[in-house]
Formats: C-alpha cells, structure tokens, sequence
C-alpha cells in the first residue's frame, strides 16, 4: 500500500522510507541467501564478466530540489560475446556519503559490480530492451520525479545507473554493468552557505616572436597561428569567455595573451613563410581577433581580474634553478610591472596584481620567497602541498597566514582538480559535475561555520573541460549551500586558527614537477641574451623598439607554458638570441685589406656600416698598433674617435698615423660603447711602412738637377743656330723671316695661323669658330731645320 501510494505521487516521511529500505532489504534476503547456495564459481563469473558498459550521458538537473523531474540519459553497450536478453535500465539510490573520503572512494570504482549498488527505483522508472546484440550500444533515457527516490536529510547520497539481463551462459536475471555517480541533495537554503571562489584562468602558450617588422607600427612576427584557432568559434579560449561571462568567477589573466591577441587585431601580425621569409597573417583572423576582445571587455565588467606577471613566468622554475642566475629575478618584477598596463590597455579595467599563482599551487620556502619578490604579497597555493597537520574534520578556509606579510591563499585540492584529463565524452564530463558538485555540498555540510573555499583549476582547460566547468558553477550558483566570492575577499577573509600554516620543505616538492622545470643552463641563456641587449641598445637613437620586443621576449622565456616541453622552450630561446645577434651585427666594421705607407705621416679610413633602419651612435672606434715604436695611431698607440651613422648608411673614420721605421704593422679596428664595453667583432689589417730615407733624397735631386742641365744645352743649341742663320741671310731678311709662318722664331703673341686682317670671315672674331683649337703643328717650311729643333711631320 505504501509503494501504491507513492506511485500515485504522495510523499513519505523520511522515516518511513527508511522503513521500506528496510523491508526491500529483508525481502531480498531468501534470494541472496539461495544465491549463496550457488557454487563459488558463479557468483564469481558474474561480478567479474562486466560485458556491458554503462555511460550516463546527462543528469538533470545535477542537483535536483523538490519538485524537480530528474532526467538520465545515456547508452548502454554489450561487450561481450554473448546476446544479452531480457535487458533493463534501472536507476538505484545508494546511502548518504557523509565524508569526502567516501566520495572519492565511489568515484575510484564507479564502475565495479563487487560494490553497494543501492535500492532499485523500480516500476515504470527503467528503459527495457528485449535483446542486447554483442557490439551494440543503445540509448536510454529516463525521467524520474525526484520525490520517487526516497532521498531523506540533506547531503550527498550514491547513484547509480544499472543494467541487468541474460546471458546463454547464465540463463538467470543479474546486474551486468553499472555506473555510480552522486546525487547532491540540498532541496533548501542551507543554514551557513559556503563562500566559493572559482578561478577563470585565460592563459595560453606563447605566440609572439622577438621579431618586428621595420616600419613604425613594428608588425610583430608569431610563432605559428594556433592562437587563430584558440580564438575561433568553438575554439579553447572563444569558449572561456563564451561560457565565463555569465558565471560568478575571478579572470585569472596573462597579459601575454592579450599582447598577443591585441597584435593580431591589428590585421599586421605575420607568420614564418618558406626559407626564413615571413608572409602576412590572413585578414580573416583580424576580425576574430577583434570580436574575442569585445567579448572578453563585456565579460569581465564589474568582475574581479587577477593579472598574472606577464608571460605567466615559472616561479618553481625561477626558486629553483635560476635565483643563483644573476638578474633573473629582475625579469620577474618586470613581468610583474608591465603586466597592469597591458591588461588597462587592452581591456579598460583595472587588475590586482597582488597575486602569484605556482605550477599546481605547489609551494615550498624558496617558491615562496621568489612569488613574493616581485610585490605579491599572496601566493595561490593548494591543499596537497600545503597539507593540513592538525587533523581537523572539516576543510578550512582558504587564507593562511604564514609569515612576513605574505598570505598562502590555499585552493582545495579535489575541487581543483575535478575537471582535469580528458572530458570529451559526454559521460566523463557528467561524472565530473556530479563529483564537484558532492565534494562542494560536503564540504557546507562538515560544521555550521562558515568559510571560504577557493577553486583554481589547470591553467589551460580545453574546450570540453571549460564547458564540465561552466555546467558545474551554473549548478553550484543556483544551489542552496554555496554562494560566490572574489579572489581577493577570499584572501581577506579571517584565518582559521587551526589550520595549517606551515610551508612544506623543499624535499617534500613534487619529483613530477622538478622534472618538468626550466633548467639552469635556461636562466644562464636568458642572463646572457639579456646582457648582449643592454650592450645593443645603448648605441640606438630609439631603444623602444628593440628594448620592448626583446624585453617581453625574455620574459616569454621563462612561462610556465614550457612545463615539460624542454625542446621547445630551447629552440624559443635560440631563437629570441640568434635574432638579437643578426640585429646588433647590422653595425659593424668592413673588413680591410693591406694597406701601404709611403713617407713618414699618412692617413688611414675605417668604415662602419650601420644596416639598422634607424641612427646609431654613442659609439667609439679605437684604432690600434700592435708596435707603436715602428707605427703610431695620432701620436701613441691607439687613437678613439667617436661614431655616429644614420639608418642605412656607412661612414668611413679617418686616422693620422706616423711611420718611425719600415716594416709590416699589425692593426687593429675595434667598436667601443660609451661606457667601455667592446661591441661587435674586431677587424684586424696589416700596414706595410716604407719610409722615404736621405739617400733616396738625394737620388730624386741628382736626377732633378740633370734635367735642368739638359734643358739648358738644348735652349743654347738653338740660340747658337738662329745667330748663324741671321748671319747668312743679312739684317734685311729678319722682318720677312719674322713674318714667315711656320718660322720657329715668329712672335709669340700671335698664333701661326691667324692673318693680320681681324675682319677677316676666319678672323678670331668670328663667333662661329671662336673656340676652334689652334692647329697641332705649324705649317711646312721649305728650310732646313736648325740643330735640335723637332720636325713635325
């Protein structure tokens, strides 16, 4: 009659269900003791055939109230070898968990047929199917009035999903697979509501290069274009903020990704092409890029946004292999410096940049130090690290204080982690929300004092991960015994005194994560690219646009996205160094040959090209002997003069050099800064001396001297022969020989051929022929020539 009854829809009191638990289990009791007369061997193949699979595909809602219709769907697939026939669905209703232990307990074996199973809902509440064919799945679903179920106090109680049948092999009705689950069961307001704080973290791997175009918006060069496809609908990060915007969560953000997402908004953004070019980045991607933005700034308004350091750096990594690095720590304050300026930039609100997140809020005294270096006073730590001494029975709130200032803001463990691994299939991801969902519950129910739990999930949850999240929180915020808080209220709310304060030692980290961190020779890479930037800049007429790309680059070194990836953490670095190294060689001295010195006093060029699109300077060429007592460089042995060179061109310093002997000098160009630090590589040339002696002198005088002796010999020659001609022709003939041309003697203000008529048509007057050049040779002469004049025929 009671059964009757409660088909019909009236409701029992909680002790009269218990009642009929009761009866269903006496009643039970003749089979099970006529199932313990079997041969061993039987019981034995049945709870160990599991030939069907069960999978709960959906469960709603996850945490029913009164009233409520509880709807389960999924499929059942035979395994085995054998039909099975006579096959039933069934939903049963296991006893109430009363510890968190329990419900890791149930979902450790969620699947074992040698466990409870519950009490049967029975009747018309079960999916039958005549036979199930082996390698066939098929789909169930059943609706359930929750007031069917019998659910009695509050709490969380055991549910499962049954499938029972026949088989050829055993002809009698048994349970051949099953699934457990839970069923949170708080139908109204809880007394003392947990505060819950969930964390939303928007953090993804590194996409930007240290690369920059040359114009002056500096088109930036990615790595690949996977961040396109994080962007795109239905993609990783467009789902976060799809599903974030309409949950009560903290944005746990790196402003990398926003950098980066903010670059490739621009539509400039390009991608390595085919032998070291690079190739724009397709226009279509802008305009992802764009409407994630605008959707990220409507999400986070009037929500709490925690700024991680730029590039979400590896403090683990940092603590323990990079403090003993000089200046790696100075990386980490100016990550931690840029990164509210990115996030106002880019989104218009303003973060707390007050606190530092660990790998897996795993800690110890060194992670510690290093998290708060840089101005965060509150670590994100985890309960499995930071593990509670005290053997309190209730979980306590998150904050701890444990010492100069800092506080250990101590997320829970198993909520944490419940939607870790691979929730693709529909089931896997309902099993998920129910366990999160019963750990929450059973954490509100543990004491009547109320505190602050803070859940902080793996910093890159995929797509399907993102959206077990978001199914759990809409459950959780429409719940009875939770209600949401900020990150940062969490951090301030009143510390347990019982809790736990004290940091594990550094042997108690996990060996899992020191396997997966960066490296020494990691922090020594950066410490050197870092120095060979501080050597570069100097000498640059505009440092941003290389101290902001190389900078960020460096702090993208040391993400905490490289976890594991060692390979491709390395070739990142190269990378970033080898392109600084192509950059800064872009100014450099021209090599030289031999160069030759004749005389005592010479002067030698050296040339510096400066390939860089913008003026360079501040800089200082030495030029050196090797032996300045056969050479000296401006009157010692090295001289200095400063250099200066636009973009894109060379200029060539010269040095006044002194020769003392002859001989081969090696010397030696060299680019100093300004502070003394040699840039780039030397250039070396060799300078052969010959030094004009005495003797030599002489030699070049003497031959002087002879030519003039000759020059005078020939002029008396020819004296002597005109005297004997005038002689030989009488006085009267002088005046006809004078006017004579071609007469070798003529006047020599008047050129042979011009007539004495200067109104002549070819007289020099003529403007026509005024600059005609005046004949190579005088015309012929019927004379004899004189003794030494030339004949110019």
């Amino acid at each position: 009659m009671a059964e009757a009854a409660e088909f019909q829809g009236t409701s029992a009191s909680p002790a009269r269900r218990w009642l009929r638990r009761a009866g269903g289990l006496l009643a039970g009791a003749p089979l099970l003791a006529g199932l313990l007369q079997l041969p061993a061997a039987a019981p034995a193949q049945a709870a160990s055939s599991d030939t069907v699979s069960v999978a709960l595909d959906s469960l709603t809602p996850s945490a029913p109230t009164d009233g409520d219709t509880l709807t389960v769907s999924g499929t059942v697939t035979n395994n085995g070898k054998q039909t099975v026939t006579g096959a039933h669905v069934d939903l049963r209703v296991g006893s109430m968990l009363t510890t968190r232990s329990g419900i890791d307990s149930v979902a450790q074996h969620s699947d074992d047929l040698t466990g409870g199973t519950g009490v049967e809902v029975g009747g018309k509440y079960a999916a039958k199917f005549a036979k199930l064919s082996p390698g066939v799945a098929e789909h169930f679903s059943i609706s359930v009035p929750v007031d069917k179920l019998d659910l009695g106090d509050d709490g969380v109680y055991e549910f499962g999903v049954s499938l029972s049948g026949k088989t050829a092999a055993q002809s009698w009705d048994q349970m051949l697979g099953i699934q457990r689950t839970f069923l949170p069961w708080q139908p109204s307001e809880a007394d003392t509501k947990t505060k819950t704080t969930y964390l939303w973290p928007l953090i993804s791997t590194v996409h930007m290069t240290a690369k920059t175009g040359a114009g002056e918006l500096q088109t930036p060069v990615f790595r690949n274009d996977d961040l396109a496809k994080e962007l795109a609908p239905g993609g990783r990060l467009a789902q976060m903020v799809d599903l974030g915007k309409d949950l009560d969560v903290t944005w746990v953000i790196d402003p990398d990704l926003l950098a980066s997402v903010d670059a490739m908004a621009t539509g400039n953004y390009r991608l390595p092409g085919g032998g070291g070019t690079t190739k724009p980045g397709p226009k279509e991607h802008q305009a992802l890029a764009k409407q994630w933005l605008a959707g990220l700034q409507k999400a986070v308004t009037g929500k709490e946004v925690v700024a991680l350091p730029f590039a979400d750096p590896d403090l683990a990594s940092l603590a323990h292999n990079g403090t003993s690095v000089t200046g790696s720590l100075s990386h980490l304050k100016d990550a931690t410096d840029v990164a509210a300026t990115t996030v106002k930039t880019v989104l218009h609100v303003t973060p707390s940049t007050d606190f530092a997140w660990p790998v897996e809020g795993a800690v110890d005294p060194a992670i510690m130090k290093v998290a708060t270096s840089a101005g965060a006073d509150r670590v994100i730590a985890r309960s499995d690290s930071l593990q509670e001494t005290a053997g309190l029975p209730y979980t306590p709130s998150a904050a701890r204080p444990v010492g100069g200032g800092t506080t250990a803001v101590v997320s829970d463990a198993r909520l944490s982690t419940a939607f870790e691994g691979d929730l693709t299939k529909a089931d896997s991801a309902t099993l998920a929300v129910q366990e999160f969902l019963a750990q929450s519950l059973e954490v509100n129910a543990q004491t009547d004092k109320q505190r602050s739990i803070v859940v902080a999930p793996q910093r890159m949850p995929t797509a399907s991960q993102a959206q077990a999240m978001a199914a759990a929180l809409r459950a959780l915020q429409g719940g009875n015994w939770s209600e949401s808080q900020d990150l940062s209220a969490a951090a301030k709310d009143k510390p347990d005194p019982n809790a736990t304060t004290h940091i594990p030692s550094g042997s108690a980290y996990p060996s899992s994560l020191r396997s997966q961190e960066l490296p020494r020779t990691a922090f020594e890479q950066i410490a050197r690219t870092q120095d060979k930037l501080d050597s570069f800049q100097v000498i640059l007429s505009d440092q941003s646009r290389v101290v902001t790309p190389f900078g960020r680059a460096i702090n993208r070194e040391m993400s905490t996205s490289w976890s594991g990836r060692s390979g491709n953490a390395r070739g990142y670095r190269d990378g970033v160094e080898g392109w600084l190294d192509e950059l800064a060689d872009q100014v450099k001295l021209i090599d030289k040959s031999e160069t030759k010195l004749s005389g005592r006093s010479a002067t030698i060029p050296v040339t510096v090209q400066n390939n860089l699109v913008q003026p360079v300077g501040h800089l200082v060429l030495r030029l050196t002997s090797t032996m300045p007592t056969r050479l000296k460089i401006g009157g010692k042995a090295y001289d200095e003069q400063p250099v200066e060179i636009s973009g894109g061109h060379s200029q060539s310093v010269k040095f006044t050099t002194s020769a003392n002997a002859n001989g081969r000098v090696t010397v030696i160009a060299q680019l100093y800064t300004e502070d003394g630090q040699k840039y780039g590589d030397a250039v070396s040339f060799d300078v052969k001396v010959t030094e004009i002696t005495p003797t030599v002198m002489l030699v070049i005088g003497g031959g002087v001297l002879l030519l003039v002796l000759a020059g005078f010999r020939m002029y008396t020659q020819r004296k002597r022969a005109s005297a004997r001609q005038t002689e030989e022709n009488g006085p009267d003939a002088d005046g006809q020989a004078a006017d004579e041309p071609g007469n070798p003697d003529a006047p020599a203000d008047r050129l042979p051929e011009e007539p004495e008529d200067s109104g002549s048509p070819t007289g020099a007057d003529d403007p026509e022929h005024a600059s005609d050049p005046a004949p190579d040779t005088a015309p012929e002469s019927p004379d004899p020539s004189g003794t030494g004049e030339r004949v110019d025929r």
